[in-house]
């Protein structure tokens, strides 16, 4: 290993008479002792050169040169194999701000995702999923059933309808976004968080891709529901004459009737049946049953979503039922259409010709409608909030319903 020295130079040679061969001498000295040297170019910069050398400690001589807008220094250092640390590289944009770092950009990350999720309208994927594996198990008679066909037909009914959900439900807050910044100001195209351009670029891929595979996965009955899904979930929403049946009390709880109550239980049964388990086409009790009470939950969800929302649609004129009756006489409709709707599968629960089914169904929609009378009563209707809640409790006894419906036997 090579030592650094101390290199002594005479007093005699100055920074003012220095001459190339003290220079070219003390360059080929410094080489010899393995020292890092400066080239010429580096220490002749523009006309001023000032070259000057003290010896000082071990061999601690550092070279500087100065010139007007240029600085630069350089130490002479010993030749050595031990690795030296190199400071840590800031990563800056062209217009010279630092990057983003890994949390900023995970935070965007999580916002978009969130804005996506609220965009999206997850209670009513969960119902489309819940339905739809529910209305599924119908046809299954055995075991022998449940084959890896049957998960791949299922799985193809699923994703291409979730789609088409993103694309109603997207196209409804595309169309209603003013009315949304008073009703449910924390959606992404109300609150901002999405712009118009983003929202119809999601809407219009869910509709491309859930219709693609529609096509693509030759089953009549699939095609339909994502069809008659798309026509109805358009002729609510868009705002062109004749159409926008929202503003319309009676077609807006039809087009929420016939998909939810009609379309899902009946298209979804045949494609399982026919096309997948290769089976011809019998309608059950089951299949009959569900349609029925889904009738009157998808009824009451029609009419009790507006509840919440009185105040957006007055203002927008949409003349829900709510704005023409007032919240509370529609809440306690809603409450005793279920109530009737539980007390009709009660009967037929128990009509079963199996008995675990039988005991199961009965107590499942007794306890269900129990639930649902004492949740009622304590329901403050001055409270949009508590409307809202009680909204969403709706929604998860129409999750609970499609674990009984497969039951009615």
């Amino acid at each position: 290993m090579l030592k650094a020295h101390s290199i002594p130079f005479p007093s005699s040679f100055s920074s003012s008479s220095s001459s190339s061969y003290s220079s070219s001498s003390s360059k080929c000295f410094l080489q010899q002792q393995g020292c890092f040297v400066p080239s010429q170019s580096q220490l002749l910069v523009k006309k001023r050169q000032n070259i000057f050398m003290k010896s000082s400690g071990h061999g601690s001589n550092p070279f500087r040169c100065c010139s007007k807008g240029f600085s630069s220094s350089f130490s002479v250092q010993p030749l050595s194999s031990k690795p030296y640390n190199r400071n840590p590289i800031h990563v800056t944009s062209e217009y010279g701000h630092p990057s983003k770092s890994k949390p900023e950009e995970l935070n965007q990350l999580s916002k978009l995702f969130r804005a996506f999720y609220l965009f999206s309208r997850p209670h009513t994927i969960i119902g489309t999923v819940i339905g739809i594996i529910s209305v599924s198990l119908l046809p299954v008679e055995t075991v022998s059933d449940l084959s890896p066909a049957f998960f791949v037909g299922l799985l193809k009914a699923l994703v291409p309808s979730v789609l088409m959900n993103i694309y109603v439900v997207g196209l409804n807050q595309i169309f209603d976004v003013e009315i949304d910044k008073v009703n449910k100001p924390e959606l992404p195209l109300a609150s901002g968080n999405f712009s118009m351009e983003t929202g119809r670029q999601i809407v219009f891929m869910a509709l491309l891709m859930s219709f693609g595979m529609g096509i693509m996965f030759k089953s009549p009955p699939l095609f339909c529901a994502l069809f008659i899904s798309c026509l109805l979930g358009t002729a609510y929403s868009i705002e062109i004459p004749l159409l926008r049946w929202k503003r319309f009390p009676v077609l807006a709880a039809s087009c929420i009737l016939i998909v939810r109550a009609i379309v899902v239980q009946l298209a979804f049964y045949a494609h399982i049946q026919k096309y997948v388990l290769g089976r011809s086409i019998v309608y059950t009790k089951s299949v009959l049953f569900g349609v029925a009470f889904m009738c009157f939950f998808s009824t009451v969800i029609a009419l009790f979503k507006d509840i919440p929302d009185v105040d957006g649609d007055k203002e927008f004129g949409i003349q829900s039922f709510t704005v023409k009756l007032g919240q509370k006489k529609v809440f306690w409709l809603c409450v005793n259409m279920l109530l009737m709707a539980y007390g009709a599968a009660t009967v037929i629960g128990a009509s079963s010709s199996s008995m675990p089914s039988r005991i199961v169904t009965v107590f499942g929609h007794c306890a269900l409608a129990l639930v649902l009378r004492v949740r009622a009563q304590s329901v403050d209707l001055s409270s949009k909030a508590a409307i809202s809640s009680f909204y969403m409790f709706i929604w998860k006894l129409f999750y609970a319903e499609y674990f009984l419906i497969p039951l009615v036997r």
